[in-house]
């Protein structure tokens, strides 16, 4: 570095170039005639001791160019997945609770654990959403991966239509469909210990609450609040009329009055 500052950069410090090609051609030049330049104790250039050394020991360059990648760690969740950027990626289930290495590109995702690469992504630029390989799915999820919504939504309608509801609900809400799944195959099993009746009841207990869920519908079942009665809105025709109850027309009269009053 010292011989190229005093033969190139110090040669061209007082010029002016007017761009980066100029630039970029005078120092071509200069160090050409550096590289060509005999040696005063050794024989030869440095052009030619380059061909007889160093040249035949280089290999090709890669066939992929260079792409920036940044590291981190990355803790495991239970569900098998970590976050990226704000994205959800999965590795193989049995690494829950372990922290991997993540390399992290424009294009990539790749997570290592003990030096091996366990699990490579496209990467997606997606906040909140998740990117799931069958293959890190522990076996009861890829089961429920062989399902789809259809399966579901059929199973819902022969047992009522607050079932079906509750369903599709889950299905569209979910941005992580197998964990839909799951929710949804909880609810339509209970059917089985509790009967279709009492699981339509709950389910339409569960909508008009505002709590069509997993949890909601499995306690209402169990704590037997499907079988008490839903409680209506009162109607008009459930007042009593007596002499302390105003009606419409009395309020009508004052707003008459009110802008008839000088």
């Amino acid at each position: 570095m010292l011989i190229v500052e005093r033969w190139i950069l110090a040669r061209l410090r007082n010029h002016t170039f007017v761009g980066l090609g100029e630039l970029n051609a005078a120092i071509a030049k200069l160090l050409n005639e550096l590289n060509h330049r005999p040696f005063k104790k050794l024989p030869g250039t440095r052009r030619s001791q380059f061909e007889a050394i160093d040249q035949p020991a280089l290999k090709q360059l890669p066939s992929r160019p260079y792409e920036f990648a940044t590291f981190s760690d990355a803790r495991v969740h239970v569900d098998y997945h970590i976050e990226v950027d704000r994205h959800y990626y999965s590795v193989p289930y049995k690494l829950i609770k372990q922290l991997v290495h993540v390399r992290l590109t424009v294009n990539t995702v790749e997570c290592f654990y003990n030096g091996l690469r366990i699990a490579s992504h496209v990467r997606s630029y997606q906040k909140g959403k998740h990117t799931t390989l069958a293959e890190h799915m522990p076996p009861a999820h890829q089961k429920f991966s062989e399902w789809n919504a259809g399966h579901f939504v059929n199973w819902a309608i022969d047992i009522g239509p607050a079932t079906r509801d509750v369903i599709k609900h889950l299905l569209t809400k979910a941005d992580h469909p197998e964990q839909s799944y799951r929710a949804c195959f909880a609810i339509l099993t209970a059917s089985k210990q509790y009967g279709k009746e009492r699981l339509e009841a709950a389910c339409r207990r569960a909508l008009a609450i505002g709590a069509p869920r997993r949890h909601s519908i499995l306690s209402i079942l169990k704590n037997g609040l499907d079988k008490q009665p839903l409680m209506k809105p009162v109607s008009s025709s459930s007042i009593k009329i007596h002499e302390n109850i105003r009606g419409a027309d009395h309020y009508q009269n004052e707003l008459s009055f009110s802008q008839t009053k000088p």
